[in-house]
């Protein structure tokens, strides 16, 4: 079986994101078969037409990264029931110009990841609603919201526990099956 790489886009800002962590861990469990790598986007200018034909070389650094991955996965917190800015932003200069959308037909999947209840539902769904648009076939089941995730974490803060673990395996069992089925 062919490694196939994945870009992980990290939602988050945060020098402690919880979804940096759990990015962390999905990369640590990831299966032989999947190598995940976090592309980052905190570098990224505001997305402006006036400079997308004349791009700075960090945009075109970006679209190149995810250009070259075989697919994508999202790991974000929810903002006031949606997406952070900065995430939106990298989904922008990762689609124009229109005619080189990099995000164009690689498989995705995305995990949410919050401290309260509902583990970003919100932002999950707005994930899965702007793929349709940036022509991401998304990975429908199982889905990923990861909630209180303060819970979830062992003493050292990073690592999750034995349960979530698991679901983290599961999860990238699907993925792996999803990217596999897609990219053939």
């Amino acid at each position: 079986m062919d490694t196939k790489k994945v870009a992980v886009i990290v939602g988050s800002l945060r020098k402690e994101s919880f979804n940096r962590k759990v990015a962390n861990e999905f990369i640590r469990l990831a299966p032989k078969s999947l190598e995940l790598e976090i592309v980052e986007i905190k570098d990224l200018p505001f997305f402006s037409e006036d400079i997308e034909n004349d791009p700075p070389r960090v945009w075109i650094d970006f679209k190149t990264k995810i250009a070259a991955a075989d697919a994508i996965l999202f790991v974000s917190p929810e903002y006031n029931r949606t997406i952070p800015g900065v995430l939106k932003n990298a989904m922008e200069i990762g689609a124009r110009p229109p005619k080189q959308n990099s995000w164009k037909g690689k498989p995705g999947a995305v995990a949410t990841v919050s401290p309260g209840l509902i583990g970003g539902l919100g932002a999950n769904q707005t994930i899965r609603e702007a793929a349709v648009s940036l022509n991401i076939p998304m990975m429908q089941q199982p889905e990923a919201y990861i909630g209180q995730i303060k819970d979830k974490l062992l003493e050292d803060g990073v690592t999750v526990n034995e349960k979530t673990e698991k679901f983290l395996k599961d999860f990238l069992e699907a993925f792996e099956k999803w990217v596999m089925q897609i990219t053939k």
